[in-house]
């Protein structure tokens, strides 16, 4: 009964205008632990955003024993608690959650499948590569995903990183053009030296880091004509790269 007072009063608390008290309800909830996550979870569906995260704040403040019911929520009928539960299981960085988001990614909202994303990025696990691959066709998450493939680096993304690079989203290249040189697969090579024409100076400047990243000195070739390149950044960056390619301007 104690607990059950108490918990009703932090909850008053965490709907309280003052960031301080809310920041000190959530530690509270997070010490009371297991018999708390109910009544939080349910504040996940409240109309105030502020309200949705102090409750994520709270239930990761509750630690490993919100893992099993937050796994649940993804599941629930209402789509603010199935996105609240993701970015609360992405903060817990949990390697048990990776399957259940994995899942989450083909969830029919898009904030939720975002959420997942992001929680995904968060734990930086591998097996989640084949499936964010697939969400590169996802309009709405592939300029994410692309980041998120990007920070795991691993070379079973290369594929879908060349297809993203050759695409029509400007964000999506410029993110794959990093990507590829983060993963070092030397597939990456022709379509990075192809980059070097891109539209967009950030495309054309992190192909020129990905190729030093490859190393393959036959990149000199294509490199030096950016030195000429309209952008300054550009022409900064393709210097610094022929120079590390062994690179020297004729006397």
């Amino acid at each position: 009964m104690a607990d059950s007072n108490r918990i009703e009063q932090l909850l008053l608390s965490l709907r309280d205008e003052n960031e301080g008290l809310r920041n000190h309800a959530a530690a509270g909830l997070g010490q009371i632990g297991e018999s708390a996550i109910p009544k939080l979870i349910e504040l996940f569906e409240d109309d105030d955003l502020v309200i949705r995260e102090a409750a994520v704040s709270a239930i990761v403040q509750v630690g490993e024993s919100a893992v099993d019911p937050l796994i649940d929520a993804l599941e629930d009928d209402e789509w603010a608690v199935r996105e609240q539960a993701a970015a609360a299981l992405g903060k817990l960085k949990t390697s048990r959650a990776v399957e259940p988001l994995l899942k989450a990614l083909k969830d029919k909202d898009g904030g939720v499948r975002i959420a997942a994303v992001w929680a995904l990025e968060r734990i930086g696990d591998a097996r989640a590569v084949p499936a964010l691959v697939e969400c590169l066709m996802d309009t709405m998450l592939r300029e994410d995903v692309a980041r998120v493939l990007k920070k795991i680096g691993d070379e079973r993304a290369t594929d879908a990183l060349i297809e993203g690079l050759q695409g029509s989203n400007w964000i999506v290249r410029r993110h794959a053009a990093e990507a590829l040189g983060k993963i070092g697969d030397a597939k990456g090579f022709t379509p990075l030296v192809e980059a070097l024409a891109d539209e967009d100076w950030l495309v054309r400047r992190n192909a020129v880091e990905s190729l030093a990243r490859l190393g393959d000195s036959r990149a000199i070739e294509s490199v030096v004509p950016l030195l000429e390149d309209e952008n300054e950044m550009v022409r900064d960056t393709a210097e610094g790269v022929l120079a590390s390619l062994g690179w020297k301007p004729k006397t």
